[in-house]
């Protein structure tokens, strides 16, 4: 619908705006039943951490499941039944702007991390200076054997046994428990050497995400990462090496990431379930306040460290193995119950939110054994032997109450056609600008991402026409018959409805 000019401020029959493109209709963020799932013991520290932070709880909480997962690691399986068993690894990804408090959150959690490692690589450089002095004996002990073999041939008689001391043992592996930017190559030596796991910490994800296909020749490191959440047998083939076999890939992953970046990251991925691994944390921003207490540093510290005493199983054949822990019956009864719920959903469900909801069962249940060594860290329980009903409720309230609504809040922007996308972009633009009237020409110098082209921009305009946001003011040709400017009047009620 076109209008002439000087019909603009007398048009009063402007109908009510397509409200879709006033507001976000990204779902609220859901609350965090921490002290139901946690308990109160962990409900404390991670309460007080945060506020130390001036970081949303649920930041702290996306560092602690895939830090206690990886720690875990392949010590302890779950196996709810014969045939199905996994791992305890749990992928997290903190959603938010720079200013959201997602690096300090992750960090309460990964710096006691990081120093746990420490004291027990400094164990192992002691280790490792000592087989080094030995190595060098050993050389020198190998050379003279060596020698006095070839003289012993050459003259006929029986060669010499090799020394005990031409064998240094094995080389001493220094501990990695977190690994901020490591090759596939290098993850797998770690993985070779340390049967439990790692842990891959990322500042920011987009990029390690984006850099999946950095190989040439169509090489990619993504079958690599789609296997280290599940823990299977997996080989690495390396260029002029010989090649690592890894019994269980098993690498948890935590990360920061910014909205925009993972709505393209949604948009633009392969649907592969790499990022439906992910659990998606997007919570609101806390307040800005001065702390008022001090966490627990040795709290944390003590029960990071109980979860690396666990040690995998030596069975008859010989075989390192994880330790299987099974459900009980009653938790069996209601691990069906959210498996049938999950198929309800799966039904009304598409894209990437249906690949997220497909795994909740298995994330379920891994987090019930989480939550259970979670427990036993703080030094309150036993160690478990079975997963029971208790156990496995608290993580089905977690999944379904909050780590669900989470996923459909992040996965929302990627729903939206391109169309629908570039129209918001350009409604918020205007309302940003308190424009009355506009020109296509004025969008496009500001150059906004989704709209800096004729090509991105026209079909929002037609868009936001139909929507009953602006109109096109048909605008007389010059004198030489030039072309006509693109002139649109804003509906006034949009300035007045709530952001």
């Amino acid at each position: 619908m076109t209008i002439h000019p000087k019909e603009e401020s007398f048009a009063p029959d402007w109908p009510e705006p397509a409200s879709r493109f006033l507001r976000d209709e990204r779902a609220a963020a859901p609350r965090l039943p921490l002290e139901e799932v946690f308990g109160p013991k962990w409900a404390q520290w991670i309460t007080v951490a945060a506020e130390a932070k001036s970081s949303p709880t649920d930041y702290i909480v996306a560092a602690l499941l895939a830090v206690a997962g990886s720690l875990i690691g392949n010590t302890r399986w779950v196996s709810p039944w014969a045939g199905w068993s996994e791992p305890p690894i749990l992928w997290t990804m903190a959603i938010g702007l720079p200013s959201s408090g997602k690096s300090p959150g992750l960090d309460a959690v990964l710096t006691p991390l990081r120093k746990t490692e420490q004291e027990l690589r400094k164990t192992s450089e002691g280790e490792l200076a000592q087989w080094r002095e030995a190595a060098e004996v050993a050389k020198i002990a190998e050379s003279t054997w060596k020698e006095a073999t070839k003289a012993a041939i050459k003259d006929g008689s029986t060669p010499p046994e090799r020394p005990d001391a031409a064998n240094p043992g094995q080389e001493p592996f220094l501990p990695r428990l977190c690994v901020a930017d490591g090759t596939v190559e290098r993850l797998a030596v770690i993985l070779e050497k340390q049967a439990r796991g790692t842990l891959a910490a990322r500042d920011e994800l987009a990029g390690w995400l984006q850099g999946m296909t950095r190989y040439s020749g169509g090489g990619s490191d993504r079958p690599f990462w789609l296997e280290a959440y599940g823990g299977r047998a997996y080989t690495v083939e390396r260029m002029g090496r010989d090649p690592v076999y890894i019994d269980r890939l098993s690498i948890g992953v935590v990360g920061g990431i910014q909205p925009d970046k993972l709505n393209g990251l949604l948009i633009n991925s392969d649907d592969d379930g790499l990022l439906a691994r992910f659990t998606p944390i997007w919570p609101d921003p806390v307040p800005i306040q001065r702390p008022r207490s001090i966490p627990d540093d040795a709290f944390i510290e003590r029960a990071l460290t109980r979860l690396l005493s666990l040690v995998m199983v030596t069975d008859e054949f010989d075989v390192t193995r994880p330790w299987l822990i099974p459900f009980t019956e009653e938790a069996r009864d209601h691990l069906d119950t959210l498996r049938s719920y999950v198929r309800d959903l799966e039904a009304k469900a598409d894209g990437l939110l249906l690949s997220y909801i497909g795994k909740l069962p298995g994330m379920t249940i891994r987090l019930a054994l989480l939550l259970s060594y979670l427990d036993w860290a703080t030094g309150i329980e036993d160690e478990t032997h079975q997963i029971t009903a208790a156990d496995f409720e608290r993580a089905a309230l977690f999944v379904t109450s909050y780590a669900l609504p989470m996923a459909q809040r992040a996965y929302a922007g990627a729903s939206l056609s391109k169309t629908e996308r570039a129209a918001r972009r350009l409604a918020a633009l205007i309302r940003e600008q308190a424009w009355e009237r506009f020109t296509s020409r004025e969008v496009l110098r500001l150059d906004r991402s989704g709209l800096a082209t004729a090509g991105e921009l026209n079909p929002a305009l037609k868009a936001l026409e139909e929507g009953d946001i602006i109109r096109l003011v048909e605008q007389p040709s010059g004198a030489a018959g030039g072309r006509r400017s693109r002139l649109y009047i804003v509906n006034p009620v949009i300035h007045q409805a709530p952001q």
